[in-house]
């Protein structure tokens, strides 16, 4: 059993070979895709809470979540790609390891797969223009656009954060709603909650940048983790998860399944949903502030995904429920 261990764990630190599907797979970081799962079940609950799971659209529900999966990927090649270009990925690095860094894929091969994600993409996506109108074309392209601007200017500016807030909270959360629903509208509900989701999605972008700080400063990389500085990052990444999960509450309390339901009741079904997530949440940070730096942070990225997606299900749950 001891041989047979040692054996398994030198097989996956074994590199794979140069572009191939293994290659991909890695730099396709399938952990991440929590992150895109995410807000299109926060919408298709909240089109559930409105219009009932019988009177949903399922297609456009689950073509939003492939349009996500593709938009999340395309976003890892991309920061994967340029990342390595702009001189980020040396040496020092202290996260996971890149695919054009360590040489798994090559940087032309990697432009290829990039142009040929986006391209998937945006295929996947247009069909949603029968269900929420032409309009949409412009809100697909703005995710492609924007995915190349998050790694190339706007991370560097300390805007990363107000991106995660776009194109993780109130668009995907919004257009799924919108697409969803049998009459498409947005409502003040809808609003919140992409805020609340987009919030919780940042603090994963937090981790990332609390760890590579050091790093980012030297590159000339100003994310808002450097601007802010380390004490007050761990308070940011507390604050969201705590301020979405009053978003949520404001939702279900605001905006009730049973408007006959007393507002105490509904304020301690609530708190009593949520309390996973919180108690994670905290701990989370607690584990965080004890490591402080270096390669070890990473084990937070995992947590902090495992938080985002109790998150979204706890929530998705309240919508529906309350």
């Amino acid at each position: 059993m001891a041989d047979s261990s040692k054996s398994n764990k030198t097989l996956t630190q074994t590199p794979p070979a140069v572009n191939s599907p293994r290659a991909w797979w890695l730099a396709a970081r399938p952990k991440t895709l929590t992150g895109a799962a995410v807000p299109v079940m926060m919408g298709c609950a909240l089109a559930v809470r409105e219009s009932g799971f019988g009177e949903i659209r399922l297609l456009p529900a689950l073509l939003c979540l492939l349009f996500a999966f593709l938009m999340q990927i395309d976003s890892n090649f991309i920061n994967d790609y340029f990342d390595f270009v702009h001189g980020n990925d040396d040496a020092t690095r202290l996260g996971p390891k890149r695919a054009c860094a360590e040489g798994w894929i090559t940087l032309g091969t990697m432009r290829k797969g990039l142009v040929l994600t986006s391209a998937l993409a945006c295929a996947v996506g247009l069909p949603l223009i029968f269900y929420g109108g032409p309009w949409l074309v412009v809100v697909g392209a703005a995710c492609v656009l924007f995915a190349f601007l998050y790694t190339t200017f706007f991370s560097y500016k300390g805007l990363g954060d107000v991106l995660v807030l776009v194109f993780f909270g109130l668009v995907p959360v919004g257009f799924t709603f919108y697409v969803v629903v049998p009459e498409p509208h947005f409502n003040l509900a809808v609003l919140l909650s992409g805020i609340a989701c987009g919030l919780v999605i940042d603090t994963l972008l937090i981790v990332n940048n609390y760890r590579d700080r050091d790093n980012d400063r030297r590159a000339g990389k100003f994310t808002l983790v450097v601007r802010l500085g380390q004490h007050n990052a761990e308070h940011v990444y507390l604050w969201l998860g705590l301020i979405a999960s009053a978003l949520v509450v404001t939702v279900s309390c605001c905006y009730p399944t049973d408007p006959l339901m007393p507002l105490w009741e509904m304020l301690v079904l609530d708190a009593i949903m949520l309390t996973p997530y919180l108690f994670w949440h905290v701990s989370t940070l607690k584990r965080m502030r004890s490591i402080g730096s270096g390669r070890e942070l990473n084990t937070i990225l995992g947590l902090t995904s495992r938080n985002m997606f109790t998150f979204g299900v706890l929530s998705s749950a309240i919508f529906m429920l309350f």
